[in-house]
């Protein structure tokens, strides 16, 4: 055997000919089969993402000192944020108090605190709140690392909140733990465009009697509840959040005393409410900001679940009170009073929170929203109650004098107004209701002569029919608290009525 040749395990393999020798040609070297694949190399896209960190602005942190704090009022110089953005007022051994900005004056920013600014001491410092940014990581997607352009507050929202109570700020007030299955989205919201919206046309059950026959109520229609204290608007409410053909229902307790919202929740909204409920309470000793900001709430909560395809029913009590915030707000920075003392921005603000309810675009839910409307010493001509008028599709009115006589729900039929009730309703239904109304304004007319005995029957035959039909009008109207009136059943017992008057 000869050594001068190449080892064994060295000797040229023969290559087959042709397309098949070519072909194993083209593999590489044995050894660098079995060599592993080296990691790539992360450096290039780390510092293309340092070049597109550098080439975004980053605008400047700014941060100011407390001059002034005048009643709620805080100033603040050094400053920059814009009407809107949130801020911490930082307190030496004590958690920041957040603050929003309400106004400015050249370098001086007002800020409306939404906690309890005492212990606040000249100096403390205020930053504006960012949204916190996930920082950028090696071989992860990142944004940008930039300051938010969305400064405004952010607060839950989501199907988590059903059957849950909480405050103007988002915080549970009801002691069943944190809150899931929600998401943070901001308070300010884009407009719909008029023309985006679907008209009213599908009528709404609120299990009301008086309601669905006289004043019937559409999918999508903002109504006012005009009502002096105590003549039972909060057992009204009650009964729709019971009641009503909704698939959920946004309570509101603005400006509202303590002691009623627990009332509120066990008593009148009940367990079968509560369970497709969400309530936003912010009461009276809340400060003004956290009032206002608690009506913003549960309209955005509302708009959420519109967005989603449901129906919603939004009971917010009360109106006044949300203007009645923004007239603290505004007298304390400095707005001049205009009517009885409620300053220009009060009037403005009603109709930008008003016109955040009602339908959705096209393949969107639809909010139907009940506002309480407090009427001071029951004048029908305050300023709030007007103006709300104006703004609403119709106002329900509740009379102190039926209240007082025993008759509930205390709706004065004749003073109140559903404005898009032909529209939903059958030409047959809007013909008995207007008999009916006619029968209820000659008993208001004779009133007086009926309980001096000085009325005659014969004189009168419109008025002879409305005094024999008293009893029907009274059961078609009036309706115990715990008694549910489907709207056919309603519109069935006011033909019933209507032709027996007839």
């Amino acid at each position: 055997m000869s050594h001068t040749g190449a080892p064994a395990d060295t000797a040229p393999v023969e290559r087959p000919a042709g397309a098949q020798g070519a072909a194993l040609d083209a593999l590489p070297p044995p050894d660098l089969l079995t060599r592993p694949a080296e990691p790539p190399n992360p450096w290039p896209r780390y510092l293309d993402d340092l070049h597109g960190f550098a080439a975004a602005p980053v605008p400047l942190a700014t941060q100011g000192r407390l001059v002034r704090v005048a009643g709620l009022v805080l100033e603040a110089a050094g400053i920059r944020a814009p009407v809107g953005s949130l801020c911490d007022v930082h307190l030496p051994g004590q958690p920041p108090v957040s603050a929003e900005v309400v106004g400015f004056t050249g370098d001086r920013a007002y800020l409306m605190p939404t906690g309890e600014i005492h212990g606040m001491s000249s100096g403390a410092l205020v930053l504006p709140c960012e949204i916190p940014v996930t920082a950028p990581t090696l071989g992860v997607p990142a944004h940008p690392w930039r300051r938010s352009e969305d400064r405004s507050r952010h607060l839950p929202v989501g199907a988590g909140l059903l059957g849950r109570v909480v405050d103007g700020q988002g915080q549970p007030l009801d002691k069943l733990g944190p809150l899931t299955n929600v998401r943070s989205e901001p308070m300010v919201r884009r407009p719909i465009n008029a023309m985006e919206r679907d008209p009213v046309r599908q009528p709404l059950d609120t299990g009301v009697r008086a309601i669905n026959a006289m004043l019937t109520v559409g999918r999508g229609q903002r109504l006012g509840l005009f009502a002096g204290t105590g003549v039972g608007k909060s057992v009204l409410l009650g009964m729709m959040a019971r009641y009503t053909a909704a698939d959920v229902i946004v309570v509101g307790l603005i400006g509202e005393r303590g002691r009623e919202v627990k009332e509120f929740i066990e008593d009148i909204l009940g367990v079968e409410g509560r369970a497709r409920s969400v309530v936003v309470a912010a009461p009276a000793d809340a400060p003004p900001l956290t009032r206002l900001q608690g009506a913003h709430y549960a309209t955005a909560v509302a708009e959420y679940f519109r967005d989603q395809g449901l129906d919603v029913l939004l009971l917010m009590d009360s109106l006044t009170r949300y203007a009645m915030a923004q007239r603290e707000i505004a007298l304390a920075i400095g707005e001049p009073p205009a009517t009885k003392g409620y300053p220009p921005s009060c009037f403005a603000k009603l109709p930008q929170l008003v016109e955040r309810s009602g339908n959705g675009s096209a393949g969107q839910g639809s909010i139907t929203a009940f506002y309480t409307v407090l009427s001071e010493g029951d004048d029908q001509q305050d300023p709030i109650a007007d103006a709300a008028r104006g703004i609403l599709d119709g106002h329900i009115v509740l009379s102190r004098d039926l209240a007082e006589s025993g008759h509930y729900p205390a709706i004065d039929v004749e003073k109140s107004i559903s404005r898009v009730m032909p529209a939903v309703a059958a030409r047959e239904h809007v013909e008995a209701a207007r008999r009916i109304r006619q029968m209820l304004a000659r008993l208001s007319k004779a009133r007086d002569l009926i309980q001096l005995g000085a009325y005659t029957p014969g004189h009168d035959l419109d008025l002879d029919i409305a005094v024999r039909s008293q009893a029907q009008l009274r059961s078609l109207l009036q309706q115990d608290t715990w008694q549910r009136a489907t709207l056919v059943d309603s519109i069935a017992q006011l033909h019933q009525v209507s032709r027996g008057a007839a």
